[in-house]
């Protein structure tokens, strides 16, 4: 436990420039004191005393802002940055390194429909080690985010992520697949939205009509032009056989002896 606790405070300080001391950390970093809340809360639930870990985590939620259900599943070194507004639903499973801003939401999809069927039931999403949950963003369901997986902020993540992908947009659309070969670490992404020149899905995708509309567009003037030939073409031909003899004349001439 201690170990842990101490992991929980490294970390911290890990990703946090503005984090100068592990006493700065226990004594103002709501992120930090949510977590350690929750791994008391977590630790009722998982021996029977429901209530006890249920009060554990509303009394964590009043003093954080970060509501945490005691039945989530959480790995170690986790990190919550900012914090205020972050829910995590009670089966939720977050895997070790993992890390998520202020407003993430891992929920479920239909909470207030036959709410009996759902309970021992899978209904909230899985972050696999590594994953990064950018601020507003919302994971819903019971879906996977795979491993080092990037959401970017607000995003709305509704089916499942593959490992090393990065995911923006509502509903969410991966930007650019990550290769992992020849990295001996994965790269920490602030906020799980990557800053450099990575293109948005949606534009590449407008961009892409764009230039089809143009094709098009050139190609009908082709055809308009071929066709436009084909008329003159076949007008000539009609007036050329308008001036053509009639037949009574033809007979009348004279013929040469």
């Amino acid at each position: 436990m201690l170990k842990n606790l101490r992991e929980d405070i490294d970390v911290t300080i890990a990703r946090d420039p503005a984090a100068r001391s592990r006493l700065e950390v226990v004594l103002i970093y709501p992120g930090f004191q949510a977590v350690q809340l929750h791994r008391v809360a977590h630790g009722c639930w998982t021996h029977g005393w429901r209530l006890l870990g249920r009060v554990i985590s509303q009394f964590s939620r009043w003093v954080t802002g970060i509501e945490i259900h005691p039945g989530a599943r959480i790995g170690r070194r986790f990190f919550i940055d900012h914090g205020m507004g972050v829910v995590i639903g009670e089966t939720s499973e977050i895997g070790d390194d993992v890390t998520l801003y202020h407003g993430v939401t891992l929920g479920g999809v239909s909470p207030s429909e036959d709410s009996h069927s759902q309970r021992d039931q899978k209904r909230h999403p899985t972050l696999e080690d590594g994953v990064i949950v950018g601020s507003g963003a919302q994971v819903l369901g019971p879906i996977t985010v795979g491993r080092c997986a990037r959401v970017g902020a607000n995003a709305v993540v509704t089916k499942d992520v593959p490992s090393c992908t990065t995911v923006v947009g509502i509903p969410a659309k991966a930007i650019q697949p990550r290769d992992r070969r020849g990295e001996t670490e994965p790269r920490f992404v602030a906020y799980g939205t990557p800053t450099g020149d990575a293109s948005d899905p949606v534009s590449r995708a407008i961009e892409g009509l764009l230039d089809e509309v143009q094709r098009l567009r050139a190609r009908v003037g082709q055809l308009e032009q071929v066709a436009d030939k084909d008329d003159a073409l076949e007008r000539i031909g009609v007036e050329g056989a308008g001036e053509e003899e009639p037949p009574a004349a033809r007979v009348s001439r004279p013929g040469k002896c």
